[in-house]
């Protein structure tokens, strides 16, 4: 990886007795194959890990390790996030692209792009117990707090699909925006927002009737409609406010979850990706995908603190605290 050889040696070496676990910003690259991570509290580089490859969409588990989805390895890599190491390889099918897991932790979602396929897969085992046929190209995977209900994009098929666990069979189709890719569940569990890359939009669907109740859309002053495209989105933990990354419009909103308005734009890096936001509610964390760095923002003031160069292609950000 470029830049962090030495560090990463160093970093590895040390795993043993270093921890990392705590006010650690974990950065996926789909370009080389490692993960960089950055100390929160300095905004430093710490260095890189080796993963699978093409590492994607990156996640806590519900025992507390992390896990990396790499699409080019149809795998996903495990690690203890005290150590950095990777503790296992679990299968995830062909081409998964993004995957949630099930309340008890026991059951990882996972999108299948190529296959068009929504599988699910034994944490413990690695083993497909169930797949579900989707539209076209799934990307996003969110599962209910219930753990009762599964939803999955389809970026050609413009729809959310409404998968009963249980049942392991698709109940409802939502026609959505064009291409959706990521969703968040407020808090209160009533309502699924859907970020819509070709549309410039969030579409807001009720999980009681899995309709969409209304659509959200996006204006950057300068930038073309084309270019808002937004992907990565997240939620406060009160469900008050909503980040969305824009994209090639190189923003990220700041949106009021109850009137549904934008109240603030703020300037990252090119092609804002993915966004976290930490446990304070201080700070969000956006990757931006072509100009190869994360940027750091104040939430207070919607401004930008610091760009940190990481691998090329970073796509997933997960924060360690």
């Amino acid at each position: 990886m470029r830049g962090f050889p030495r560090i990463a040696a160093a970093i590895l070496a040390a795993a043993a007795t270093a921890t990392f676990a705590q006010g650690t910003a974990w950065v996926s690259s789909e370009k080389d194959d490692a993960v960089t991570l950055i100390d929160m509290a300095t905004l430093a580089v710490k260095g890189t890990v080796p993963t699978c490859k093409r590492g994607r969409h990156i996640q806590r588990l519900p025992d507390g390790h992390v896990m990396l989805a790499c699409t080019e390895s149809n795998a996903a890599d495990v690690f203890d996030p005290a150590t950095a190491r990777s503790l296992r390889r679990v299968p995830l099918g062909d081409e998964p692209e993004a995957f949630d897991v099930s309340p008890d932790g026991r059951t990882i979602y996972v999108s299948n792009e190529d296959e068009g396929e929504a599988s699910f897969v034994d944490a413990q085992s690695g083993k497909v117990t169930r797949t579900v046929k989707v539209g076209q190209e799934p990307e996003g995977v969110k599962v209910s707090a219930d753990g009762r209900t599964l939803y999955v994009t389809s970026e050609v098929a413009s729809m959310v699909h409404v998968i009963d666990v249980a049942q392991g069979k698709v109940v409802k189709n939502v026609l959505v925006g064009k291409r959706p890719r990521r969703m968040a569940i407020t808090p209160d569990g009533r309502e699924l927002w859907v970020t819509n890359e070709m549309d410039a939009s969030v579409s807001i669907v009720s999980t009681a009737t899995h309709e969409v109740i209304a659509t959200l859309k996006f204006e950057v002053r300068g930038a073309r409609a084309e270019d808002i495209t937004p992907v990565g989105i997240t939620m406060t933990p009160d469900g008050r406010r909503a980040f969305v990354a824009l994209g090639k419009a190189n923003h990220v909103a700041f949106v009021d979850v109850g009137t549904r308005k934008v109240t603030a734009l703020a300037l990252v890096g090119r092609r804002a990706w993915n966004v976290a936001l930490d446990k304070a509610g201080q700070r969000l964390w956006v990757v931006n995908g072509l100009s190869d760095d994360v940027t750091v923002v104040d939430v207070a003031s919607a401004k930008a603190i610091k760009s940190i160069p990481v691998g090329r292609v970073p796509y997933g950000v997960l924060l360690v605290e």
